[in-house]
């Protein structure tokens, strides 16, 4: 019974958060008419988001969940729970942004399921932070294979099982002014499972262990890291991930991000990025650069382009609307190629999109997404922004 319940709370949250975006809040639990005291279960839902972006500066750690159905090309119909949290260790220190965690998990009728946990732990007066992301995730996808042209034509697509298994950390210490730097490491795990069409992976091991160590640098401007309206962020990362690390295939890759925010009129930001992979060695398939998903070129399949060089950019504008509802327009444009002397103007792939957002706790979005590439379209839910 508890199972039946919690199914059908998921599935109203879309109801009640449409149905909270016209009410005025509720100034304290006294103020709650007699109907909603009756706690009926969309009341309750209603009365819940209706104060999860409200400050909460009694608490040290302020928590709010989420869920609900969603749909994509390539997850197809799901249902997620996501829980965002925010935290301080000086309650009284609102110059520094607070530190956030989100713990999302989501099951879809394709056999998919995700687990993970990603979070930015600041420590007093922001002089070190602690990055992290982990997660699981089981998913039945497709491979087009290697490079740019074995993407390009839907008949290389070929089924088979993904288990995926990362955990990436970084510890930076700031260095002076808005700079950090400091040690990374990741791990990942991959397997390839019930391939249709092995030979798409050109000899290739189907699972592969990847143990990687190295340097992250930033510059962090930004006036709020989960929903920025101003400032820049620039991500330099190079990390090694030789055989002795009992890595599966020796290799090594440099990641670079440079985005900037700047308020264009009331209520209005720009947001332009853009980013680059480059991998160097003998590079394993799953760790290849590639684009698509909930992040980069939303409109993409996650995976279908992938080759040892990408590069990619992204200009949207965010637009607050109504109370807590807000809109996004973007265009971007990607390609993936063997090495940058390669590069191409004929294998540049466009991307455009619009989304919708709703303010669910302050200064941290929900995002619903509508990507359009060549050829493929995509509907994403996720918690903050893109980039």
């Amino acid at each position: 019974m508890k199972s039946i319940r919690l199914f059908l709370t998921l599935c109203l949250l879309p109801v009640a958060m449409l149905s909270a975006f016209g009410r005025e809040p509720y100034a304290n639990p006294g103020d709650v008419p007699d109907s909603l005291g009756k706690k009926n279960i969309v009341s309750r839902i209603i009365a819940y988001f209706e104060d999860t972006n409200k400050p909460k500066t009694n608490k040290r750690f302020d928590i709010s969940f989420i869920g609900g159905p969603h749909f994509s090309s390539d997850t197809k119909l799901g249902l997620g729970l996501m829980a965002a949290g925010t935290y301080r260790h000086d309650k009284t220190d609102t110059i520094v942004n607070p530190s956030n965690v989100s713990l999302y998990g989501d099951v879809s009728t394709v056999g998919f399921y995700l687990i993970g946990i990603k979070g930015t732990h600041i420590f007093p007066h922001d002089r070190y932070r602690l990055n992290y992301n982990l997660y699981f995730y089981s998913f039945p996808t497709n491979f087009w294979g290697i490079g740019y042209d074995m993407g390009k034509y839907s008949s290389n697509k070929t089924s088979f099982k993904q288990f995926y298994f990362k955990g990436a950390v970084s510890a930076l210490m700031r260095v002076g002014g808005h700079m950090y730097v400091g040690p990374a490491m990741e791990f990942d795990r991959i397997d390839a499972r019930k391939v249709e069409n092995p030979s798409l992976w050109l000899g290739q091991k189907l699972s592969t262990t990847t143990v990687g160590a190295g340097i992250e640098m930033q510059l962090d401007t930004r006036d709020s890291r989960t929903e920025p309206h101003s400032g820049w962020f620039v991500s330099v990362e190079q990390k090694f991930c030789p055989s002795w690390l009992g890595n599966t295939y020796g290799f090594s890759f440099t990641s670079l991000k440079a985005s900037h925010y700047r308020e264009v009129w009331k209520g209005g930001v720009v947001a332009g990025m853009v980013s680059g992979r480059f991998t160097y060695g003998d590079v394993p398939w799953g760790m290849l650069s590639t684009f698509g998903g909930s992040g980069t070129m939303r409109g993409y399949y996650e995976g279908r382009y992938r080759d040892k060089c990408g590069l990619d950019a992204t200009l949207e504008l965010r637009q607050h609307i109504w109370r807590r509802s807000g809109a996004a327009v973007w265009a971007g444009a990607a390609t993936v190629t063997p090495s940058l002397g390669d590069l191409s103007w004929r294998k540049v792939l466009p991307c455009f999109g619009v989304g919708y957002r709703w303010e669910f706790k302050q200064r941290t979005n929900i995002r619903l997404d509508f990507g359009v590439g060549r050829g493929e379209t995509a509907f994403i839910f996720n918690i903050n922004e893109a980039f």
